[in-house]
């Protein structure tokens, strides 16, 4: 069991006290024990010097008894009469032939050679006693002028007196302890309970402090040196709320934007484990509702030239940069950056994930564009400068074919024409150059406009083209001519690539703000994998049948855009062999 600060510090001080007063208890009555002791023998000196002052006793044994008798009721204490071997004379509290042998009593011995002193306990009187024996002789007062005196005096004082004095000392001793230890027990009570309770509220402060509330504590008027502790604390506890609020906020800040950046960020500890991850590389990664934080890095990243980038700055403490593919269906294109975490322990890394696949894509769309405009301009050009060549070359006198080489020349010259056309149309497009005039359009009329040039087309290949348009259809809003385009273009592909017999339909229905005109045939259907791209410039499905027909490829594209500048859109759904639906929508006029 553990004791308070208050506990320990009582039975300190009460064990101090406790040793203190038991050394007074056996010190000071020592001290008075040899005090008195002294004076008893100074008084037994005394007497004895005035019973050797009045001779000697007498020799016959009656006057010896009589002189021990005056001599003792004159100084109150016990005189006794030995001699030399030891044998009581005369006693004045004892029958001298009732008294044992004295002659091994250390005084008596002492006495033989001056004076003999002796304190022992007597059994009789239950009390200690102080013995003076003193030889007549040696105290230069011999009676006959012998040197040698027959007998030897011994005085004895009884020390009940001074043993009742120091008892009675002890017990006003302990009395005045035990008064003392209560008085001061009490005062210690409540000072210790004080300063135990403040040492508690400063205990509190400190377990408030840890969990994060900063409040000061409450200062004591006069409170010594835990009143300058309390004032120290809350010094501290406003600093350090200051620095966390400034840490919290600079975190929070940190987090805030690591969290909303599309790049993926992570950072992964020496052994392997994500600390940090935002929204965006859970994504990439497709772990949308798993919580990667804290996880093992082989858990959820299942890339191998990732983990190997993220492993060799782990081991090798520099930075790294390279480019990962991501997904089966729809790969994408990453930059990868993995820089160490310079730290004390053991450090880390930071890894972010960078998508370039839409960068990707527009090289690839650069490349092709240049490869495709490259292979349109080409093909009427050697054409062209063929013909032209042969015609040089002395087909110009050849009636029958010199009229064919210039029509194909002519033919040659118009697609350049065209594809020129389109490439300045599509670049004033996505310049923003393109001239709109928004007004309320129909959309009867709009259909009808179109499909009469459309069944005209239709007729060679035996083409069956129809409408079904609801007659409540609102106006929209838009630029007729430009709206007409884009309608033409999709029943010019929809004629293009369906087979024989077969049949374009043209509706349009309204939803929401919106109306969605639908181009459906029965063509030959686009794959799945060309859809994405199908709305690319120059791109084509079947390029051969597309350039037969003198298509430039960049139909579709200035059609995308035409409905962009609209604020409408233009999607396709379609399926190989099952025939194609392309749908563009319009704002309605307000």
């Amino acid at each position: 069991m553990r004791l308070s600060f208050s506990s320990r510090l009582g039975l300190s001080l009460l064990t101090l006290v406790l040793t203190v007063l038991l050394g007074m208890n056996f010190y000071f009555p020592g001290v008075l024990r040899r005090q008195a002791e002294a004076s008893g023998f100074d008084q037994l000196q005394a007497i004895a010097r005035l019973a050797e002052f009045q001779g000697p006793a007498p020799d016959a044994v009656n006057a010896r008894n009589t002189w021990v008798q005056d001599i003792a009721l004159r100084s109150g204490v016990r005189v006794t009469i030995l001699d030399r071997q030891g044998q009581v004379l005369a006693d004045s509290q004892r029958d001298a032939e009732t008294t044992a042998d004295q002659s091994n009593q250390p005084e008596f011995r002492q006495a033989l050679q001056g004076v003999g002193r002796a304190v022992r306990h007597d059994q009789i009187l239950n009390c200690d006693v102080l013995y003076l024996a003193v030889s007549p002789a040696a105290s230069g007062a011999p009676r006959d002028g012998n040197t040698t005196s027959p007998y030897v005096l011994r005085f004895a004082l009884p020390l009940r007196a001074v043993d009742q004095t120091i008892s009675g000392v002890r017990r006003r001793f302990w009395t005045g302890a035990l008064l003392f230890l209560i008085i001061s027990g009490s005062v210690f009570f409540l000072v210790s309970a004080t300063i135990s309770r403040r040492i508690k509220k400063l205990q509190e402060f400190s377990r408030r402090i840890a969990a994060g509330d900063f409040r000061p504590v409450e200062l004591q008027p006069n409170g010594g040196e835990l009143g300058g502790l309390a004032r120290a604390l809350n010094h501290t506890a406003g600093h350090l709320d200051k620095t966390i609020q400034v840490l919290t906020d600079e975190r929070n800040r940190s987090a805030a934007i690591l969290r909303s950046m599309v790049e993926g960020v992570a950072v992964i500890s020496a052994q392997e484990k994500i600390l940090f991850s935002n929204k965006a590389f859970s994504q990439i990664l497709g772990l949308d509702t798993v919580a990667v934080e804290g996880r093992p890095l082989l858990e959820v990243v299942r890339h191998s030239n990732l983990l190997a980038i993220i492993k060799k700055t782990l081991a090798t403490q520099e930075e790294f940069s390279s480019e990962v593919m991501m997904g089966t269906v729809q790969p994408r294109s990453f930059g990868v950056t993995a820089a160490p975490v310079k730290a004390d322990g053991p450090a880390g890394a930071v890894l972010v994930l960078h998508d370039i696949s839409e960068l990707r894509r527009l090289e690839r769309v650069r490349q092709d564009f240049v490869a495709n405009i490259s292979h349109e301009f080409r093909t009427p050009l050697t054409a062209i400068q063929g013909f032209a060549e042969t015609l040089l070359g002395g087909a110009l006198d050849d009636p029958v074919n010199r009229r064919r080489f210039v029509e194909i020349i002519r033919d040659h010259a118009a697609r350049l024409a065209r594809l020129t056309e389109d490439l300045l149309k599509l670049s004033r497009i996505e310049a923003g150059q393109l001239n709109l005039e928004f007004r309320p359009v129909s959309v009867h009329s709009l259909v009808e406009s179109c499909l009469d040039t459309a069944r005209l087309k239709a007729v060679p290949k035996e083409l069956s083209v129809a409408a079904d348009l609801p007659p409540d259809l609102p106006l929209v809003r838009g630029d007729a001519n430009r709206l007409r385009e884009v309608l033409q273009n999709l029943l010019d592909n929809a004629l293009q690539y369906t087979p024989p017999g077969g049949s374009i339909l043209v509706s349009a229905s309204r939803r929401d703000d919106q109306v969605v005109i639908t181009v459906a045939d029965t063509g030959i259907g686009i794959p799945q994998a060309e859809q994405s791209r199908i709305f690319e410039r120059f791109y084509r499905v079947d390029a051969a049948r597309s350039r037969e027909a003198g298509g430039t490829g960049l139909g579709l594209s200035i059609a995308r855009h035409i409905m962009d500048a609209h604020g409408g859109g233009l999607w396709l759904e379609s399926a190989v062999g099952e025939g194609s639906r392309f749908h563009f929508s319009i704002p309605i006029a307000s």
